[in-house]
């Protein structure tokens, strides 16, 4: 099967995140939460119109990516999130770039020097 041209794909969007919680979480956890919080509050077409996959998570921080055009929601799905496994939790979302390598770079880093 031929891959699709680049001009056919869908445009992606990534969300770095940060969690807060009382207790650490695993990714899989963040994943079903995520999603279940999405459903909950815009429905399971808008979701999957979403189409949010945690890319990585590690040491509380994390990259998600979602559709271009449903950023917004996204966000407002992670803001909706106030429990993981029963403990108290939220997702702090540090920004959003058009490249893992940006959103990584740009606030992810915690070397980063302050001029």
């Amino acid at each position: 099967m031929k891959r699709l041209l680049p001009s056919l794909r869908a445009k992606k969007r990534y969300l770095a995140f940060e969690l807060i919680s009382e207790e650490p979480a695993g990714r899989n956890d963040i994943v079903k939460e995520v999603l279940s919080s999405a459903s909950s509050l815009l429905g399971d077409v808008i979701t999957s119109d979403c189409d949010i996959k945690v890319l990585g998570f590690e040491d509380g921080k994390g990259i998600l990516q979602c559709s271009h055009t449903r950023v917004k929601e996204t966000r407002a799905s992670m803001a909706a999130l106030t429990r993981i496994n029963g403990k108290r939790a939220t997702l702090h979302v540090l920004g959003a770039s058009g490249t893992v390598k940006r959103a990584t770079e740009k606030f992810l880093q915690d070397d980063r020097e302050i001029n």
